[in-house]
C-alpha cells in the first residue's frame, strides 16, 4: 500500500543505501548521511517513504531536546508536573509539535497517536515558550504560528481520532521518553521514539538517544555507564529488513568527521543460552526482590557475577523503557522485564517501537504469559496495552525459559 505521494525529508534509498545529504535552509538543515552501509533491499522495504522520513524527523527532534536540555535543568519555569505527577518540560511537548508538524505534512492520511496534549500548556502558561523553540525548527517556508503548534500538539492528543475496533494504521511517538531522565542531565537516557502501523502490524520503528555511545564494548558495568553517556545514536528497523544504528550527524563535529563514521550497522541480540547467565534491566523504580525471578537468583551489578551460578548481571542504567528496549537490540542486556503498576495504564509509545527494534534484532518481546502484545486492545484510542502482569523484552533464546519460570514463580507466589 503506497502511504504517501511525498515527503517533506529527502533521505532517499539508492541502490539499498542511504545516500547523500541535501542542502535546506539555513536552521533548519538536516545532516543526513554521506554514505551507508545499511542495506535494505529495495524489493523488501514496502514503507521505505515513511522509513526515510521519520529518520530525518527523530533525529531532528533529538537536537530540539539537546539545545533545550540546558535551560531546561536551569530554569523552574521550564519544568512542571503534569497531573500523573510525571515530570515534563516544554520539550516534551516541542518535540511532539514538530514531529507531528512534519508528519502531518508528508504524510497527511496518517493519525498519530501520541503523549501529551495542548490543554495542560494552556493551563500552565506554557504555549508561548514551546511556540518560541519548535517555530524555526520545521521544513514549513515560515515560522509556525501558535495556533500550527497547538494543532499539531492536538493532533496526537487522546481523542484526537476513534480506531473503531477495527486494523487501523496510525503513527505511535513517545516524545521523550524517560523525561525523568532528561531532567537528570549527564549520564542519564532518555529517547524520542517513532513507530509506524500499518493495518495494525507495526511496519517501522526510528530511536534517538542524543546522549548514547555507540560504543561495542560492554563488559562491565562502569563500561555500560561510561559509554552510555556520549554523543547519541539514531536506531531504527523496518519489518523484515533488521535493526540498525548509526552516531548522530548533528553537525556537532564540524564537518571533520570522515563518511564511514556515520555508516550503518546491523543491531543483534546477545547470544545468552541461559537465563543464569542473562543481563538484566528493569525500570529504575522496580527491585529485583519484586520481579518473578527472585525466587531463583540474586541479582549483582559486578559483570563478572559470583560465580555461584545463583547470581543474575542486573544493569543499572537511568532511563526510560525504550533506552532498555535499545539495550537489549544492541546486545547490552538480555532481557529487560516489567511489572505492570496497579490503576496506571501501560502506554503504547513506551513500547511500540521499541518491541520492532528488539524483534528485527532477533529478539522476542511478550507479556508475562508469553502472549504477543496486541496494540488494538484499546480498540478506540489505540494508546493503552493490556498485557498480563507485565512484559519482557529478551534475545529469545532464554524467552521460554524465563516464561516458564515466571509461571512456576507465580504459581508457588
Amino acid at each position: 500500500m503506497n502511504l504517501v505521494n511525498h515527503t517533506s525529508v529527502s533521505l532517499c534509498f539508492s541502490a539499498g543505501f542511504f545516500p547523500c545529504r541535501r542542502s535546506l535552509p539555513l536552521g533548519r538543515r538536516v545532516f543526513l548521511a554521506r554514505s551507508s552501509s545499511l542495506r535494505f533491499p529495495a524489493h523488501e522495504v514496502k514503507h521505505r517513504r515513511e522509513l526515510e522520513a521519520a529518520i530525518g524527523i527523530v533525529e531532528r527532534a533529538c537536537r530540539i531536546c539537546a539545545d533545550v536540555q540546558s535551560s531546561v535543568l536551569s530554569s523552574e519555569a521550564s519544568s512542571v508536573e503534569k497531573s500523573d505527577s510525571t515530570p515534563v518540560t516544554i520539550a516534551d511537548f516541542g518535540v511532539q509539535a514538530f514531529v507531528s508538524f512534519e508528519l502531518g505534512q508528508a504524510f497527511p492520511a496518517i493519525p498519530l497517536v501520541a503523549e501529551e496534549d495542548s490543554g495542560f500548556l494552556r493551563e500552565n502558561n506554557l504555549v508561548d515558550s514551546v511556540v518560541d523553540l519548535v517555530a524555526d525548527k520545521s521544513s514549513a517556508d515560515k515560522p509556525l504560528t501558535r495556533a500550527q503548534v497547538l494543532d499539531a500538539i492536538d493532533r496526537g492528543g487522546k481523542n484526537a481520532i476513534v480506531y473503531e475496533n477495527k486494523p487501523a494504521t496510525y503513527w505511535v511517538l513517545d516524545p521523550i521518553d524517560g523525561t525523568k531522565a532528561f531532567l537528570k542531565g549527564s549520564g542519564a537516557l532518555y529517547v524520542v521514539g517513532l513507530a509506524l502501523v500499518v493495518e495494525g502490524e507495526i511496519v517501522l520503528g526510528v530511536m534517538g538517544c542524543p546522549n548514547w555511545n555507540d560504543s561495542e564494548s560492554f563488559q562491565s558495568t562502569t563500561v555500560v555507564s561510561n559509554a552510555l553517556s556520549g554523543a547519541g545514536i539514531v536506531m531504527a528497523a523496518h519489518i523484515g529488513c533488521g535493526t540498525w544504528r548509526r552516531r548522530f550527524q548533528d553537525g556537532r563535529q564540524g564537518g571533520s568527521a570522515e563518511p564511514s563514521d556515520y555508516d550503518w550497522s546491523r543491531c543483534l541480540v546477545d547470544g545468552c543460552l541461559l537465563a543464569s547467565q542473562a543481563r538484566f534491566c528493569m525500570t529504575d523504580s522496580a527491585i529485583w526482590e519484586s520481579m518473578p525471578l527472585s525466587p531463583f537468583f540474586s541479582a549483582t551489578t559486578d559483570a563478572a557475577g559470583d560465580g555461584s551460578g545463583k547470581s543474575v548481571v542486573l544493569l543499572k542504567v537511568w532511563g526510560g523503557s525504550l533506552t532498555r528496549y535499545m539495550m537489549v537490540a544492541s546486545g547490552i542486556a538480555s532481557v529487560f522485564i516489567i511489572r505492570a503498576k496497579p490503576r496506571i495504564p501501560i502506554k503504547v509509545w513506551d513500547h511500540a517501537v521499541g518491541l520492532l527494534c528488539v524483534h528485527e534484532a532477533g529478539g522476542k518481546v511478550t507479556d508475562w504469559a508469553g502472549a504477543e502484545l496486541d496494540l488494538a486492545e484499546d480498540g478506540v484510542e489505540r494508546r493503552i496495552i493490556y498485557p498480563a502482569v507485565g512484559v519482557i523484552a529478551t534475545s529469545g533464546k532464554i524467552h521460554t525459559q524465563i516464561v516458564e519460570m515466571i509461571s512456576v514463580s507465580s504459581s508457588t507466589g
